[in-house]
Formats: C-alpha cells, structure tokens, sequence
C-alpha cells in the first residue's frame, strides 16, 4: 500500500492538465492498472443494463406525440433498434481496431485529432453522460415514490432527494469494487428484462379477453414530415442510447477482439425485441389519448390493468431504471479516466485506488455533475437536446471508421464489417440531425454552440504551453490534494 508520503512521484509535467501525455495508453510494463474482469455476459448485461433503463418508461408517449399513429411509432421503434444494430456493429470494428478505452472519445482522436476528441470529452462531461444520468436518476425516484402518492406526482424536492441519494449509492458501489458492480448489473439486468416480459403477457390476457379496440387502425393519425419524425427518431434512439457504453471499458474487457462483437450481436436483437413487444403492450391496453397525456406510459399501464396490483409496475421501473444508472456510471468513468489519462482533463481524474484499482476521483466528479442537474426536469427537451449532441459524434466516430479505412488500410483489423453500413448509418443519422433543427432549432442550437465553447477551452487548457506559474501551482495543487486525500496513483505506477 502506498504512503500518503510517497503519493508526490505524480511527475510534474504530467500533472499540467495541458500535457498530452500518451503515457496512459502504453499496454506495455506492470505497474497500477484495473483489472480485465469483464466477460461475456458481463458485457451482455452492460449493454442490456445501461440501454434498457428510463428511455422505454418515458419515450412512448413522446414517440407516440411526434409520429402521430400506434403504427408509425411501432415502426420507429424498431428501425430505432435497426440503425442502433448497424451502428454498433460499426463499433465492433472501432473496438477491436483500436481496443482502447474510452469509446468515441478514442476513435475520434485516432481519426481527426486531439482537438474534435477534446470536444466530444468536453460535451460528455458537461451534457451527455450527467444529463442522461439525470434522466435516470430522476426516473427511479419518481417511480420508487409512486407508491407513497398514488393520486397526484410526487413533490419534487423527494424526487431530487431520492434521485441524489441513489446516484451517490451506486457511486460508492463503483468506487469500492468492479466485482460487486458486475454482479448488481448481472442481477438487474436480468430483473428489468422480466419485468418488461411480464408486461408483454399481460397485455396478451387483455387482448385474449376481447380488447382488441386499441389496435385497430393502427396507421390512422401518422404523421409524415421529415421534421416530426425526426424527433420521433430521437425518443426512440435515446431509449437505444447506451449500446456504446462497452466501447468504454475495452481495456478491462476479457478478449476484446472476440466479446466486444459477440455481446453486441446478443444484446441489441435482445433490445430490439423486448422493446416491440412492450410497445405492443402499451398500445394494446391504452388509447392514443391515455399515452399522450401520460408522463410515465409504464404505471398508466399497470393502472389500467393490474388493478390492486398496480403498485408493481413502478418497483419493475424502479428496478431497470436502477441498473441502467449502474451500468452508466460504470462505463462512463472510464471515459473521463481516459480523456484525463491523455491530458485532456486534469491529472486527478485519471488516478486509480491503490487497493481497489478503481478510478474514484473520476467516479466522484461525474457523481457531483450528475447531482448538478437532477434539478432539471424538462424531459422532452433534455431528450432533444442530447440526442442531437450525442447524434453528431457518433457521426464523426463513424465518419472516422470510413476515413481510416483510405488513410490507415493497413492498420490491424479483427472485424470488417460491409461498407454499406457505415455510409449507410452516416446517411440516415445526417438526415435525422438536419430535420431536427426545423422543430426544435433552440436545443439543437445549444448544443452546437456549446460544442463550439470548448475550441477556445481548448486552446487555453491544452494547447497552451507557457501557463502562468499561478495556473500550473493550482493544478498541481489540486492534483496532489486528490492523491492523498483518495489514496489514488497515476496507472502504471510502480510505487506501491
């Protein structure tokens, strides 16, 4: 065990959040790293675990708003799952082509450069990954309390209080041991998948009892502007949100080149599947105008249906909404450890627990901006706005495996997949981004010029060499705090 005396070997360079070091991408030598602890079916249950989670319990309605009929939603829903297959199928080729931690935040590096990866880890960090958190967080407690005011909404200061305590919960959780964080992910996953089964089957003991009303003229009402059905696209692919969160913890993945694959071509049919089926639930059991004034589709439809039982489908929310935050703060520490770990973020977020080998600082910071924003609680359009976000970087990732494949042919391959499918995944999502700016032009626009923000940050914090000596003894002063106070090394250190 290291001496908090023996913490000061952070080497002073390294600790200049302006230095891009590439030390922490080095595979080679022993010294402090995480553990390859993830298999098979841990990386099944991550994908499954952090996909299915509040997007399924919240974006039926939305679906429903913008695509106008039961028919057109159900379509949605599943080419949503079909465009999210080809695009993970497209990561399997960036995961195993460059088996690095980190997600979009490396390929993008690898393709275009430190500066538009410093941009996708400066909206992650701020938008994407707390923001959906948030979402999550805010949906579990919404639906933990249910029970407690059946009538009307909870208040929202329990809301947020519950959703704070659960993010800080799981934090700990992820903090003190991976195993524990696979075993609660493995369970949970499994759990939301029979609940939403369960809600599968009895809708079809409605329909047996001779409610077929609500599935008839399934198409009447469909809309048919590219811009409406845009963000119909958006609710949907935000509920798919999550089927690149393995791409994250590559490094800690057993035999990357094999499960990577393996576990998206199990998870997203799986998804894809379980989602269909429960939509048919819902547009079985309640009328167009039960869902559109809904806020929560999933207790509408235990209402209705359960009866006296109805206080069971908001513990099965609770439950999948519980193990999808899991899984996201899991997989998204990584991220910040890594962008940390090539000098894009400071020093201190890029040190692991010297006896748990886990990255508690970055783990810590996502937890305080989660915390941030669990004050909002617009949610259509916080779906908008990070989906459009989150729409233009898997673009650039994806552009990035089509320019690779003309710049680097030789560059190592495990997986190739078809062409087709980038260029045809690059060509449906430009369309959906471009008519999503005529509906919703405000949050896509605030998502743009938030990107555009971080050039000059950029510049400042990175690129810019000769600091003030003030900037550089406050980051190494924050960096060396974080070090003894957490016990934390940088990875690869010999010094324990």
């Amino acid at each position: 065990m290291a001496k908090v005396s023996d913490i000061d070997v952070l080497p002073p360079k390294a600790m200049d959040m302006g230095s891009e070091s590439n030390e922490g991408d080095e595979q080679s030598g022993e010294g402090l790293r995480m553990k390859k602890e993830l298999g098979l079916m841990n990386g099944v249950a991550i994908i499954v675990g952090v996909i299915v989670g509040s997007g399924i319990f919240v974006s039926p309605s939305l679906a429903l708003k913008y695509a106008g009929s039961k028919g057109m939603a159900l379509i949605v829903w599943v080419l949503s799952g079909f465009l999210s297959m080809i695009g993970a199928l497209c990561y399997a080729e960036l995961g195993t082509m460059i088996p690095k931690s980190g997600g979009d935040y490396a390929y993008i590096g690898e393709a275009f450069g430190p500066l538009p990866s410093f941009l996708y880890l400066w909206v992650a960090l701020f938008i994407l990954v707390p923001t959906g958190n948030a979402i999550t967080a805010l949906t579990f407690a919404q639906n933990i309390l249910k029970p407690l005011w059946p009538a009307c909404p909870p208040p929202d200061t329990a809301v947020s209080l519950i959703a704070a305590v659960i993010t800080c919960f799981l934090t700990v959780i992820n903090c003190y041991n991976v195993k524990w964080v696979t075993r609660v992910q493995d369970s949970f996953t499994a759990a939301k998948i029979l609940a939403l089964l369960v809600t599968f089957f009895a809708s079809l003991w409605y329909l047996f009892s001779g409610h077929t009303e609500n599935l008839e003229n399934m198409m009447q009402g469909t809309i048919t502007k590219p811009g409406e059905l845009a963000i119909a696209f958006y609710t949907g692919l935000f509920s798919y949100s999550g089927w690149n969160y393995l791409n994250f913890v590559t490094e800690e993945l057993k035999e990357p080149y094999k499960n990577l694959p393996r576990a998206i071509c199990i998870s997203m049919p799986v998804v894809t599947l379980v989602y269909a089926l429960t939509n048919v639930a819902y547009f079985a059991v309640l009328t167009n105008d039960e869902i559109h004034v809904s806020q929560a589709v999933a207790v509408t439809f235990s209402v209705k249906i359960l009866g006296m039982m109805s206080w069971i489908m908001p513990l099965f929310v609770a439950l999948c909404t519980f193990g999808s935050l899991n899984g996201a703060i899991y997989a998204s520490s990584r991220l910040f450890f890594v962008g940390a770990r090539n000098g894009h973020l400071p020093l201190a977020i890029s040190l692991i627990d010297v006896k748990r080998l886990t990255p508690v600082p970055s783990l810590l910071f996502l937890c305080i901006a989660t915390l941030v924003l669990l004050l909002s609680n617009n949610v259509e359009s916080l779906i908008v706005y990070v989906t459009a976000v989150e729409a233009l970087f898997t673009l650039a990732s994806v552009a990035g495996l089509l320019w690779m494949r003309f710049t680097r042919p030789n560059l190592q391959r495990p997986i190739r997949v078809s062409i087709i499918l980038p260029l045809s995944f690059l060509i449906i999502c430009t369309f959906v981004v471009i008519c999503s700016c005529f509906t919703h032009p405000m949050e896509v626009g605030i998502g743009v010029a938030f990107i555009l923000i971080g050039v000059p940050v950029y510049y400042i914090f990175v690129v810019w060499k000769n600091k003030p000596q003030w900037m550089i003894t406050v980051c190494n002063s924050f960096n060396l705090f974080c070090s003894k106070i957490f016990l934390c090394l940088p990875e690869n250190s010999k010094d324990l």
